[in-house]
């Protein structure tokens, strides 16, 4: 009787134990994807602009809202859409959303795969730049939330660093153009993803702010429509 006892005794202590590897193998090391469609709404997406001059949102043509997509992509389907005229050479369109239930104080490995539309050409002249490849489409996260601030010049600029039109900062990387892969001036739906990741430490709540915006060198308007967004948090 002692050494069947003992016999199960073991056995019970070996399931325990398998039991707890999986879990920590499988259960706190499974990425977390979180994806948005805006098939009804923005989904708590919201955003700005910055890189302009304090109370010249009339003459840059500033503009955010949920809208359908344009013509001739299907009518039916909803987007964020953001547009503004670049008149300073420099204007960062940006929109921003926190995601809660992380980890607390967690350091995160974060990929972004957007779809959005474009009207830009492939190989585009314009003033200033390219109104494909002179605009940068940029992804981040940060602990606080992403805000424009004004200052000693009375000129709106980020509390993050986002680096300046093509070149990324510590706080968002690059993640291709604005161009929509096309000879023509038509939108077309394009995807801007990530390979290497980009790494972020959430809050101690467990929180992080996503960012993505535009930064243009393009001195005209863009227009952007984003389509859909997913990020995978590793």
């Amino acid at each position: 009787m002692v050494s069947k006892f003992k016999c199960y005794a073991w056995l019970a202590l070996g399931l325990l134990f398998f039991s707890g590897c999986s879990d920590d193998d499988n259960g706190n090391d499974r990425p977390e994807i979180i994806d948005f469609h805006f098939s009804n709404d923005a989904e708590a997406w919201s955003g700005d602009f910055a890189d302009y001059p304090l109370g010249e949102e009339d003459f840059y043509e500033l503009e955010l809202g949920y809208a359908a997509l344009p013509d001739p992509l299907d009518n039916s389907d909803g987007a964020l859409r953001q547009t503004g005229n670049n008149h300073s050479d420099d204007l960062f369109m940006f929109i921003k959303r926190k995601i809660t239930g992380l980890d607390p104080d967690r350091e995160y490995r974060i990929y972004f795969d957007l779809r959005i539309a474009s009207d830009a050409p492939e190989g585009s002249v314009g003033i200033g730049g390219s109104p494909a490849e002179s605009v940068i489409i940029k992804a981040g996260a940060v602990k606080e939330e992403p805000k424009k601030k004004v200052n000693e010049n009375d000129y709106y600029e980020m509390n993050i660093d986002k680096g300046n039109q093509s070149q990324p900062g510590e706080d968002m990387i690059n993640l291709g153009n604005f161009s929509n892969e096309t000879d023509a001036d038509t939108y077309t739906i394009v995807q801007r993803s990530n390979t290497d990741p980009f790494t972020a430490t959430s809050n101690a709540d467990g929180e992080l702010w996503l960012v993505i915006g535009t930064d243009s060198g393009f001195e005209g308007t863009t227009t952007i429509y984003y389509d859909s967004i997913s990020v995978t948090f590793e």
